[in-house]
């Protein structure tokens, strides 16, 4: 079993930031960034929640650029003589296959779940969307709801290698499922750990600025509407912000996965601009 070290991970994160951050920084932006930009101003993030055709197109655009964003910028945290054209062509190469291997992920899932619709069904829990509050209140719903979350959470964990495995080797959805399960085993908890501590933080600093900016731009240019520039504002500083952790966490497990898979000599490199 390969040794993972998140602290050497972390130090090669910031030294592989330093020397490539500019690039990296650039796909963010033309990937995470404007996307989320232009859809937050069509749709304010306030109305998103409401399933609209609007807000679920926005939601299915920027969730591919997204996901093409974030194996372009594992292409340059591991191979950082590619330029950013490069980078962004690999990562919308290969996202269609990691695509399919997050469908084929929700849908073991979704699966999963009928064993425990069985039991709340042979334990006499009313399963009528009418009567959900007795099953939501249910002792039985409870425990099972607890059983299915923990069954996500570690398959979550085990599946974290996941992206890094659809950028750096050229191998189907299945094969992307099954090699990133093999590699994060035996590093189950400090995987964990890494997940809970960084989205706790990252969680507190989106939080805390979406609130900050949301107040004072309603204060300045008034209610957070389409189109308003009020809405531009919080967009503008609410896309900078994820596209630095869509950056970070990346960058972590692009570093990660090449402890895991023995690849610990592709070193931080010197930065090539260009398309």
């Amino acid at each position: 079993m390969t040794g993972l070290s998140i602290s050497r991970a972390w130090e090669e994160s910031k030294a592989s930031i330093a020397v490539d951050g500019k690039l990296m920084l650039i796909v963010a932006a033309a990937l995470v960034a404007l996307p989320e930009i232009i859809g937050s101003v069509i749709v304010p993030q306030s109305t998103q929640t409401e399933g609209t055709l609007a807000s679920t197109l926005v939601l299915l655009i920027t969730s591919i650029l997204t996901l093409i964003g974030q194996l372009a910028i594992i292409r340059l945290a591991v191979a950082p003589a590619v330029s950013v054209g490069e980078a962004i062509a690999h990562g919308a190469r290969r996202m269609p296959i990691y695509l399919v291997a997050g469908i084929m992920l929700t849908i073991a899932f979704v699966l999963a779940l009928i064993p425990f619709a069985l039991i709340l069904y042979g334990a006499g829990v009313p399963l009528d969307p009418a009567n959900e509050l007795a099953t939501v209140a249910s002792p039985v719903t409870m425990v099972l709801a607890l059983v299915y979350l923990a069954l996500l959470i570690f398959v979550c964990v085990r599946m974290l290698m996941a992206s890094p495995v659809a950028s750096e080797e050229e191998v189907g959805p299945i094969q992307i499922l099954r090699r990133s399960w093999d590699l994060t085993s035996g590093h189950w908890w400090r995987l964990f750990a890494f997940l809970v501590i960084f989205f706790i933080g990252a969680a507190i600093a989106i939080a805390a600025v979406n609130w900050v900016i949301s107040f004072v731009a309603v204060m300045l240019f008034g209610p957070i509407e389409p189109m308003s520039a009020s809405a531009l504002v919080v967009a503008l500083v609410d896309a900078c912000v994820n596209a630095t952790v869509t950056v970070l966490l990346a960058v972590m497990l692009a570093r990660i996965y090449l402890q895991l898979a023995g690849r610990e000599s592709a070193d931080v490199g010197v930065p090539i601009s260009g398309t």
